[in-house]
């Protein structure tokens, strides 16, 4: 499963809040919601969160295993 528990650290690290990405970057509200909710993403989503945080792609996502599958 993918997590995206790093964006939240790269953004406070970054400087760049919620509030900025949805109204300076005009990121969709619901996009934020996807990624607290680690739900699907578009790559073309991560590409301009990228953009804007100026990061790489681990800087704000990871792959998890999930334990409860076999």
């Amino acid at each position: 499963m993918i997590v995206y528990d790093r964006l939240w650290e790269t953004m406070r690290n970054k400087g760049v809040t919620q509030y900025s990405l949805i109204h300076d970057y005009n990121i969709n509200e619901a996009q934020l919601d996807r990624f607290r909710k680690n739900t699907v993403i578009k790559t073309s989503t991560i590409d301009r969160i990228c953009e804007i945080l100026d990061c790489n792609v681990e800087d704000i996502c990871q792959y998890v295993r999930n334990t409860s599958e076999k």
